[in-house]
């Protein structure tokens, strides 16, 4: 890596218009993000595709990072992103043990099943938004974008009610944020590995039909498939990735929707669907922007850019190239839902791909619908350039979104 890293901004104040001066500078672009972190960007469509699933790409850092296994970063943010043992940071066989063992977890069977619930959760949350006063300013993602996964996520994985689902939103927020310093990501990783550690035990004392008992059981009647560490972490795992990117895919869609007018009038005119409004969005807008991280098993020379040598790490920029002109031309940077080529790759491609993704497509494809039906004049309660991004360069949504049910005109009406 000799040439000079383009830094990252940590707060991810601008994370679309970063990529795109990424983009721009090729392929594969060298970086430095939070920690000192150097790696290489991929920004455009093609190329990501490949290397995801390319055998010279490992997620491993303990057989392919050399500064991991070194010591370097262990005490940094990046501890619960590389450090964890579960399927997100396994390779080849491993990996295909570890996701064998959680596929279970998510087949269509089980997803179908979980409709009815995610119905009654989005009616439940809506009834209270509805009792908000005419014209009041109400946070949906507070209020319904965030609350909505994470309650049917503690539902599939039999999380209690009380305090250990307020302490597990907590912590997986702060998982999210790459700006914490040194003590506070090593206090996150100790809370969060507590916190699911005391969810396993009960599980064992206490099973029942849920997915975090399947995976207590799987790993007791067969504990040499499966370490205890790989079970909390895999537990790390879904129960964060479930929850996280949903919240933003609802609320980057409900954006992009209020601050497109006329596509939402093609959904409601029957010109497109809502499953159209979702894989745009993800898309335009993906949950994840960029997800660290990569790294090369041996050297990788990029068509007309550079060569990624053996033991560099590299960062998937979905962010970047999900607006890339070379995929979907001139007019990528629009939010149009009646595209005719959506192929994105916001849930990953090859072995890596999200197992959740079916559960996060149908949360949303009950939650987008059934809000704008219930609310026909929702509109953005503050303008669109003052919505505050989520801390960090790893998200894609907003901390907050500032929404009126009723227009202010129709107040008292």
């Amino acid at each position: 890596m000799g040439q000079q890293p383009v830094v990252i901004d940590p707060t991810g104040a601008d994370i679309h218009g970063e990529a795109t001066r990424l983009r721009d500078l090729g392929p594969a672009v060298l970086i430095e993000i939070p920690a000192g972190v150097h790696a290489w960007a991929i920004t455009h469509h093609s190329l990501l595709k490949d290397l995801l699933t390319d055998p010279r790409v490992s997620k491993d850092p303990r057989q392919h990072w050399p500064a991991w296994q070194r010591g370097e970063y262990h005490d940094s943010w990046l501890q619960t992103w590389v450090g964890v043992t579960n399927m997100f940071t396994a390779y080849g066989a491993d990996h295909r043990r570890l996701r064998k063992l959680i596929a279970p977890a998510f087949t269509v069977r089980r997803t179908d099943a979980m409709l009815p619930r995610v119905e009654r959760i989005t009616a439940a949350l809506l009834d209270r938004l509805a009792a908000t006063p005419a014209g009041d300013v109400v946070d949906l993602r507070g209020s319904f974008a965030h609350p909505l996964p994470m309650q049917v996520i503690c539902e599939l994985f039999g999380v209690p009610d009380g305090e250990m689902r307020s302490e597990l939103s907590r912590l997986s927020d702060a998982i999210m944020d790459p700006t914490l310093t040194p003590e506070e990501a090593g206090q996150t990783a100790v809370d969060i590995h507590t916190l699911l550690g005391k969810l396993v035990a009960i599980k064992r004392e206490t099973p029942d039909d849920d997915l975090t008992s399947l995976l207590v059981s799987a790993r007791d009647d067969d504990g040499e498939r499966m370490t205890e560490q790989e079970l909390v972490d895999t537990l790390l795992l879904v129960i964060v990735a479930g929850h996280e990117t949903t919240v933003d895919l609802i609320g980057n869609a409900v954006h992009a929707l209020l601050t497109h007018p006329e596509q939402l009038a093609l959904v409601r005119n029957g010109k497109a669907s809502w499953n159209d409004v979702i894989e745009e969005t993800l898309r335009w807008d993906p949950s994840i922007a960029n997800l660290p991280l990569r790294f090369a098993v041996e050297d990788i020379e990029i068509p007309g850019g550079p060569t990624i040598r053996k033991g560099d790490a590299i960062m998937p920029s979905y962010v970047a190239a999900g607006r890339d002109p070379q995929q979907h031309g001139a007019t990528a940077a629009d939010f149009d839902i009646q595209r005719p080529g959506q192929e994105h790759l916001a849930f990953g491609y090859g072995v890596h791909r999200c197992l959740g993704a079916p559960l996060a497509r149908m949360e949303a494809a009950i939650a987008l619908p059934a809000i704008f039906d219930r609310f026909p004049d929702l509109e953005l309660a503050v303008p669109t350039e003052e919505l505050v991004p989520i801390e960090g360069f790893i998200s894609g949504g907003y901390r907050t979104l500032p929404v009126r049910l009723t227009p202010v005109s129709e107040q008292g009406s």
